[in-house]
């Protein structure tokens, strides 16, 4: 199951144990049903769900007529994911964030803060060159970046300058501390990618599905 939120910021919460916790406020939901794909008709099983509403005129008539569908307002975020039978939801309904339980394990996935265009130090973490003994010109440089013989040419994946962030983060294994199903929130221990207000992508974790409890200090 995957449903989409908006990151609202961090806060601080306290377990039954008093430990204190540091988690990432998210409003998920509620996702309106847009499509349900069938094999039949698609070749696959996979459902359309979207949040948030834009103004029409900012809508193309496209997008405006697919939503009418569903009887809701364009939807501001789209998502599409497949699943591997057909879910009990139909086009219209309403997913809410009580799909999500305390004490499991979820992932989430966002666009990253950008940060321009960085060099090798803050962008691959090299150590730099020396600032004194007779080092001129070359303090924060990434040194030489191929052979002048063989090959002749710089080989691809090189770690070089370049556009730092803005991109699409999955953050695995986050453990769901609170729901609060009346305000629509989720509180997921630890940090998420993207900046405040972005859209997120929340879903059941892959790799670690049974929740642990955390051992009181």
């Amino acid at each position: 199951m995957e449903l989409l939120g908006k990151k609202l910021g961090m806060a601080q919460l306290f377990d039954a144990n008093g430990n204190f916790i540091g988690v990432t406020v998210i409003e998920v939901g509620p996702c309106t049903v847009l499509q349900k794909k069938t094999p039949e008709n698609d070749g696959y099983h996979a459902v359309q769900i979207g949040l948030g509403a834009r103004k029409e005129k900012n809508a193309s008539k496209a997008l405006i007529g697919h939503c009418k569908k569903a009887n809701t307002p364009p939807a501001r975020f789209i998502r599409e994911y497949r699943t591997e039978e057909p879910l009990q939801f139909n086009v219209g309904d309403k997913i809410t964030v009580n799909e999500f339980q305390p004490g499991q394990y979820v992932d989430v996935i966002g666009t990253g803060k950008g940060k321009g265009f960085q060099g090798v130090v803050r962008r691959h973490k090299f150590a730099g060159g020396d600032m004194t003994h007779g080092a001129k010109g070359w303090h924060r440089r990434g040194g030489a970046i191929g052979q002048r013989l063989f090959p002749g040419r710089v080989f691809k994946n090189m770690r070089m300058p370049g556009h730092m962030g803005d991109r699409r983060v999955t953050t695995q294994n986050l453990r769901v501390v609170q729901v609060r199903e009346t305000d629509n929130l989720l509180f997921i221990e630890g940090a998420v990618p993207g900046a405040t207000g972005a859209f997120v992508i929340v879903r059941h974790a892959l790799k670690k599905t049974k929740p642990v409890a955390k051992a009181a200090k």
